[in-house]
């Protein structure tokens, strides 16, 4: 482990430095962030596959303190370098899926095109390879003691990290902070859409014992009907009636009482972070009104952790890009949160 006991947090963060402004390198840290610039079958705004890049600028203004977990960064976070190859496909792989998508809003059929159903194949196997990528990365990472946490691109790129993490560390439950369910079966036809990944997850990683989302505001028909038909496999706690429950009395402390209670006793956090007020994302790709304060979110992680819960890994999606580093600012920052809670939950042998 990295020993950063010499290094003073007071002082002007070295541009040199790795993530949060330390000076670490991937074999000395604790914890390893793999970014994933991906945000092929994003479907209202684009952006987010930049995202990782403007964190990592925006996370060297980040005061290293936190009063809960105040030493757990001298355990060393390192983020990786941006795959430039991956970042270069998910560009060219985007405007094949956007010609496609505006194809199909049309009402066009896909077989009676050529060029379209080659576009589709494209996309489909591109996120495929995409998949295997994060699978092999965080595979490695994890065999090699590192804890790992995954910064997106869009919501769709955790499922090789799911994977990896069924593998090595057994039976686990979601919590996942989303406006959206992301339950959805080949969403416009991409089998490894964002709008369905939370699908494929359960669908295909048999170690996800219970999904637990919070502050869902924005879904369909279908995902309703999963939910309903999931025998409890899927809890999810609807922006509405969080707030109606807060209306009639119920405090937070009470809703976060019984939000954990759902959980197994590994947890797994994917954070969507449109799953907060849009003024705190204000250009992330699909926003819904509503949604939580940064604050409301951080008591409920303390509260898992309090709890005995063991955090397992994370994921940090669909952070926007916008004309200032606002985006940025509240991604670093809930990343710097996640970091924290990851390595006091899992204290050193």
């Amino acid at each position: 482990m990295v020993n950063l006991a010499a290094y003073d947090p007071d002082l002007v963060s070295n541009p040199d430095n790795n993530i949060f402004g330390l000076p670490t390198d991937e074999a000395n840290a604790r914890l390893i962030i793999l970014p994933v610039p991906w945000e092929v079958t994003v479907s209202y705004g684009a952006g987010t596959a930049r995202a990782p890049e403007s964190i990592l600028r925006a996370s060297f203004q980040i005061d290293v303190f936190d009063p809960d977990m105040p030493d757990a960064w001298q355990e060393g976070y390192y983020q990786r370098p941006i795959d430039k190859k991956l970042l270069m496909r998910s560009d060219y792989l985007r405007k094949e899926a956007e010609l496609y998508i505006d194809y199909i809003a049309h009402g066009e059929l896909v077989s009676a095109n050529q060029f379209m159903s080659k576009s589709l194949r494209e996309v489909n196997e591109g996120c495929a390879k995409m998949n295997e990528w994060v699978y092999e990365q965080t595979m490695q990472l994890i065999d090699q003691g590192k804890l790992v946490g995954l910064l997106g691109g869009d919501h769709s790129t955790p499922y090789g990290f799911l994977k990896a993490l069924g593998e090595r560390k057994g039976s686990f439950g979601i919590l996942q902070i989303d406006a959206h369910c992301d339950l959805r079966e080949n969403y416009e036809g991409f089998l490894h859409s964002h709008a369905g990944i939370m699908y494929n997850t359960l669908r295909d990683i048999p170690q996800v014992e219970r999904l637990v989302q919070i502050g869902v505001r924005d879904y369909s028909p279908c995902e309703w009907k999963y939910i309903q038909d999931s025998n409890f496999k899927v809890i999810t706690y609807y922006d509405r009636s969080i707030r109606q429950r807060m209306f009639e009395g119920a405090t937070w402390k009470q809703l976060t009482e019984e939000i954990v209670s759902q959980l197994p006793q590994q947890v797994y956090i994917s954070f969507d972070i449109d799953g907060l007020d849009r003024k705190l994302c204000p250009h992330t790709g699909t926003p819904v009104p509503g949604g939580f304060e940064l604050e409301e979110v951080f008591y409920l992680f303390k509260k898992i952790i309090e709890s005995g819960r063991t955090l397992i890994g994370f994921d940090l999606c669909e952070v926007g890009v916008g004309e200032t580093d606002w985006n940025a600012n509240v991604g670093a920052r809930t990343l710097f949160k996640l970091c924290n809670l990851l390595t006091t939950s899992n204290p050193p042998a």
